[in-house]
């Protein structure tokens, strides 16, 4: 069976990424590709690496028949991103790679993205897309929320670790690092090479990152109070991944032990050896999450670190995964892919 897909925002970073994945991809077809801004263009002038690949050219969103599209992937700009939505027909399988349908809370979307949210029956009905802890609710999904990449990283170092009781909730700091793209291809001026390369800086200092919204809402609910950590993100000046170091209180071979039970099934969640600290370049260009886990020099501390690539297993890898569930195929279909090395 072969299943049509359509892309809107295909010429965005998790649009191309999107692209590279369903190119390897046994049973999706590309039938339309969305981008406004490009529309009228083929993909070897918006993204020369694909040129070897039979794709449509990007059109106008509303030139789209969807009658024939089985599943379509979102990857717009959030606020954007619901408008649009709402307005595709009822029976259309969704995955939406902004914040739009993150946060089950219209006040919570609303305080974290300064803006009332337009279709917040959608919102009530999207299942949040962290694959390994929603697949159930995935597989009959009509609309699927992907998750921040930042979020994603914190939450598969963290996650199992709360929801046992293992750490301390009230003192858990969250030390990220990110990788450049997932600042999106529009252009600015603080990611030129010039004001980016040879140093990296903290941002969004003191709890006003938007993904803490998603921390707040998924580790209280599962701890069932409230939980609130502490997180710093980073820019360095690299092109793809997330590396995520959490510092907690809690029996180092303990955590170790439980992360190894949680994720021993998972086909991209990778538990290194006890001591063994992930590595962005380990896991660079593929769906793979990489979890270490380290003894502290104080007894009763320990760091956990989680290491994805932002643009796959943190966005489009992630979207692909819900996409198969969606459809009935195997979840690892298309991403199966070795990381890039060196």
């Amino acid at each position: 069976m072969t299943h049509n897909i359509a892309i809107l925002g295909a010429s965005g970073y998790t649009g191309a990424e999107l692209i590279r994945l369903i190119a390897g991809h046994s049973t999706m077809k590309i039938k339309a590709l969305g981008g406004n801004s490009k529309a009228g263009q083929n993909i070897a002038q918006v993204f020369a690496h694909l040129r070897h690949l039979d794709l449509p050219d990007l059109v106008k969103m509303e030139q789209i028949d969807f009658s024939g599209i089985d599943l379509c992937f979102c990857a717009l700009p959030h606020k954007t991103s619901q408008e649009v939505i709402s307005k595709l027909p009822q029976d259309l399988k969704i995955v939406d790679l902004s914040a739009d349908f993150r946060l089950r809370d219209p006040e919570a979307y609303a305080a974290w993205y300064g803006n009332p949210h337009s279709a917040t029956e959608m919102q009530s009905e999207a299942v949040y897309g962290l694959t390994e802890f929603y697949r159930d609710q995935i597989k009959s999904a009509r609309l699927v929320a992907g998750t921040g990449c930042n979020a994603a990283t914190g939450q598969f170092a963290l996650r199992p670790l709360i929801e046992k009781g293992l750490i301390d909730l009230d003192e858990i700091i969250l030390d990220l690092k990110c990788a450049v793209s997932g600042a999106g291809r529009a252009l600015k001026e603080n990611l030129l090479h010039a004001e980016l390369s040879e140093g990296y800086h903290a941002y969004a200092i003191g709890g006003t990152h938007r993904h803490l919204g998603e921390f707040d809402q998924e580790f209280s609910a599962i701890a069932g109070r409230p939980v609130k950590v502490q997180f710093t993100p980073h820019l360095v000046p690299a092109n793809r991944g997330i590396l995520a170091t959490c510092y907690v209180k809690g029996e180092a071979q303990v955590l170790h032990k439980e992360l190894q039970n949680t994720y021993a099934s998972e086909p991209f969640i990778e538990v290194l050896p006890f001591g063994e600290a992930p590595s962005t370049r380990h896991i660079r260009g593929s769906n793979f999450c990489h979890v270490g886990v380290v003894g502290d020099r104080v007894e009763g501390r320990a760091i956990v670190i989680a290491a994805l690539d932002n643009l796959t297993k943190g966005s489009s890898g992630q979207a692909l995964q819900n996409a198969n569930l969606m459809l009935g195929i195997d979840e690892s279909e298309g991403l199966m892919m070795a990381p890039l090395f060196p």
